[in-house]
């Protein structure tokens, strides 16, 4: 499928920033946003580095998720800065010569130790705010420490706006779900095929071209009852026998922005989970062609329980009304997660309770702790939709301990436990009109 060519939408991308940047410095009442890279996390008592993950307010500005140790430098009515740290090293691939289509936009400052980086940096650190991790501090031997404050103004402004992607992030998020579309058709295969757990993501991993440290969170790869484990990621090196279900929930990365997709699959003969299923991803779609601008993201998390109650209803799972399991709390112990969140430069992007770009917080409706976005649905917002039905036993024990065992037919759920869940994810672009769905459009290549 034809994507829009991020490298042409970048300019505007870093006009909006600006002027982002602008108005949140205006109200920290600082001249210089300074924002590190990130540095390497060393194990304790060793020398082993975890991971590194570059801090989002960085690669937000740059396509650059590989470059410890460096820092942007924007100071209003200037081109921006990048101190870009290339070390001299033997042990370790260093970071290629700068290049892209981020490079003419930026005054490059090439360093070959961190420490360098100082010498470049707006001259009084009290007039910088400072966005990052402690770790990122510098000059601690020096008169002037770039400490980072994250200032509350500063931040609230930033990761507010943040929940609006321009064109260009879109346009990387687009990307991202090419990447996860290719592996999901893999792991499928490799399911059908027989394959145990870890073998289906060796081989979504190997389809979408990243490793574990690349994709954007551990992925789920569940068969069976391990679906009932909302974030299971132990990965079994033995196929159980039989096969009976799987769930994946996995994502990829493209420039440092995520794609988060969720599918359900039941092996060949399974034809009832196969249906349950399939009423799953109706409503679903149904929820995913609700997200418009002005639309509440609580109601339809809300929604979102009564149409899944629904079907449990319509599969005998559940002796009550929708409504009257909502109320009880019995909807909570099937759908126990929630309706999905904001996403773009994070998984979980920021910003999903804040109630105005100057703070204060939404919350979360009562009996409803694991929902992750309480905001008015608005143009330019990307969200997950992912609705999921679960047999959970502690759940469904504590359904039995608050006195509504007689809500639920439990030859039914003895007969869907060893299938474990049910969850199916897209993400959807928020507009004036229609939801633009970003993911089934690539499935349906």
């Amino acid at each position: 499928m034809n994507l829009p060519d991020p490298g042409a939408l970048y300019s505007d991308h870093l006009a909006v920033l600006a002027r982002r940047a602008d108005e949140a410095l205006a109200r920290g009442g600082f001249d210089h946003l300074v924002v590190p890279s990130g540095r390497l996390h060393y194990q304790l008592f060793d020398d082993r580095d975890y991971p590194y993950a570059v801090n989002p307010q960085f690669k937000t500005w740059l396509p650059l998720t590989r470059l410890p140790d460096s820092w942007l430098v924007y100071t209003p009515g200037r081109r921006p800065q990048l101190v870009y740290h290339q070390p001299h090293d033997y042990w370790h691939a260093v970071p290629a010569a700068p290049s892209g289509w981020w490079v003419g936009h930026f005054d490059v400052h090439v360093i070959r130790t961190p420490e360098e980086a100082l010498a470049l940096l707006p001259k009084d650190p009290a007039r910088c705010a400072i966005l990052g991790e402690p770790q990122s501090a510098l000059g601690q031997a020096s008169g002037r420490q770039f400490v980072p404050n994250n200032p509350q103004p500063v931040i609230d402004y930033l990761e507010y706006q943040r929940a609006f992607k321009t064109p260009y992030e879109i346009a990387l998020m687009r990307q991202a779900q090419v990447h996860a579309v290719r592996g999901h058709r893999a792991a499928e295969a490799a399911f059908r095929a027989g394959a145990s757990e870890f073998a289906i993501h060796m081989a979504y991993c190997s389809a979408v071209g990243q490793d574990t440290n690349e994709l954007p969170y551990g992925n789920i790869i569940a068969l069976n009852e391990h679906a009932a484990v909302l974030h299971y990621t132990d990965l079994g090196h033995a196929a159980p026998q039989p096969a009976r279900s799987f769930l994946i929930d996995a994502g990829a990365s493209a420039y440092g922005y995520a794609s988060d997709i969720t599918r359900t699959h039941a092996a060949t003969g399974h034809e009832e989970f196969q249906a349950l299923i399939d009423a799953v991803d109706a409503v679903q779609q149904t929820l995913c062609a609700a997200v418009r601008g002005g639309f509440d993201y609580k109601q339809l998390h809300v929604d979102a329980h009564l149409a899944l109650m629904g079907i449990l209803k319509d599969f005998g799972v559940i002796t009550v009304s929708p409504e009257a399991a909502l109320a009880s709390g019995v909807s909570a112990a099937f759908f126990p997660h929630g309706i999905g969140h904001l996403i773009g430069a994070q998984v979980h992007d920021v910003a999903g309770f804040a109630a105005s770009d100057r703070g204060g917080r939404i919350e979360r409706p009562a009996g409803h702790p694991y929902l992750r976005m309480t905001r008015v649905l608005e143009p330019g917002m990307v969200v997950t939709i992912e609705p999921g039905l679960y047999f959970i036993d502690m759940l469904l024990d504590e359904v039995k301990q608050a006195g509504n065992a007689a809500s639920v037919n439990w030859e039914r759920v003895d007969f869907f436990r060893p299938y474990g869940g049910i969850r199916i994810e897209d993400e959807v672009l928020c507009t004036d009109g229609e939801a633009d769905n970003l993911t089934r459009p690539v499935f349906a290549v």
